[in-house]
């Protein structure tokens, strides 16, 4: 198993793609959604949701479905 980048998003956006994810069964882990809360930056920096890579073109296949 290798962790690939399928996005950056908005923090909350992150979580949205990732219960989307999940729900189609589609393991997916959220990364720096807590990078700088404590400086009040945390809106302006991309959150990264990681997938398997075996799992990449299924999951940006669902991500290009939704939009």
């Amino acid at each position: 198993m290798a962790l690939v980048e399928l996005g950056r998003f908005d923090r909350q956006e992150a979580y949205i793609v990732q219960s989307r994810l999940e729900s189609e069964g589609i393991m997916s882990f959220v990364f720096d959604a807590g990078a700088s809360i404590a400086d009040g930056s945390y809106l302006l920096i991309p959150v990264r949701v990681m997938v398997d890579d075996e799992d990449v073109d299924l999951a940006r296949k669902m991500l290009d479905e939704a939009a």
